[in-house]
């Protein structure tokens, strides 16, 4: 029964009858609108909560509160999934490949002028944050992110995001592992800034096919400097 109940408040929640923030109606008025007891009620809520619908707050004023999850809360067992099938890095990076380029194209042809000025403030914070490497690292991964976030489709953009954990903790140990000396780490990381500066005018000229291209030759150039370990598996990160 208490998965019963559950089921019932993931579809309230799934049509839009409960949205982010709301509070869900006392146990009381639950127990009775459902048909069970407080222990079956309080089962449900922990089966809720452990999907990331919601979130109890004890003692007054408690009670369960929806809370929507994003792809971080499918990233986990996302990544396991990914370990468990001794998915190599290398493997990771295509993906995206297939991914990014047309999610370039896409926004380029398709976003919104916010959309657009969007991207520019993710580029603004990769400037940012040039003579910091970690938080370079970090503000990559989110840069690219947002191309697929921003093209408009959801589906891409709920992947994408489930594998930023990988590509996060990728980045961390390539940076961790690298022999080269400051002054070439910052060359590289100059001219990544200056591709995703291209990029970003390109869409703003709405020019699909071209933003594409760029992308992919893009991608392609960094490979060699991003999967030094190709042969590296996403459990070698994520562990």
């Amino acid at each position: 029964m208490a998965e019963v109940v559950a089921d019932r408040i993931r579809k309230l929640i799934a049509r839009g009858e409960l949205t982010e923030g709301d509070w869900l109606p006392t146990e009381p008025d639950l127990m009775t609108r459902f048909g069970v007891s407080r222990p079956t009620l309080r089962e449900a809520f922990r089966l809720l909560e452990a999907n990331g619908l919601i979130e109890i707050r004890r003692g007054p004023p408690g009670g369960a509160r929806v809370r929507l999850p994003g792809p971080d809360a499918a990233a986990p067992i996302f990544g396991l999934l990914l370990t468990l099938s001794g998915t190599t890095l290398n493997d990771v990076y295509e993906a995206r490949t297939v991914i990014e380029p047309a999610a370039a194209r896409r926004l380029a042809e398709h976003g919104t002028e916010a959309d657009h000025e969007e991207l520019a403030a993710e580029l603004g914070k990769v400037e940012a944050s040039l003579d910091e490497p970690a938080g370079f690292a970090a503000a990559t991964v989110r840069f690219h992110q947002r191309i697929v976030e921003l093209s408009g489709n959801q589906t891409l953009a709920l992947f994408i995001g489930m594998l930023g954990e990988v590509i996060s903790q990728h980045l961390v140990t390539a940076y961790g592992e690298s022999e080269s000396p400051p002054a070439e780490r910052d060359r590289k990381n100059r001219r990544a800034l200056r591709a995703y500066q291209k990029l970003v005018d390109i869409v703003r000229c709405r020019d699909g096919a071209a933003a594409e291209t760029f992308w992919t030759t893009h991608m392609e150039s960094v490979r060699p400097h991003v999967l030094r370990k190709s042969h590296r598996q996403v459990v070698d990160v994520l562990s």
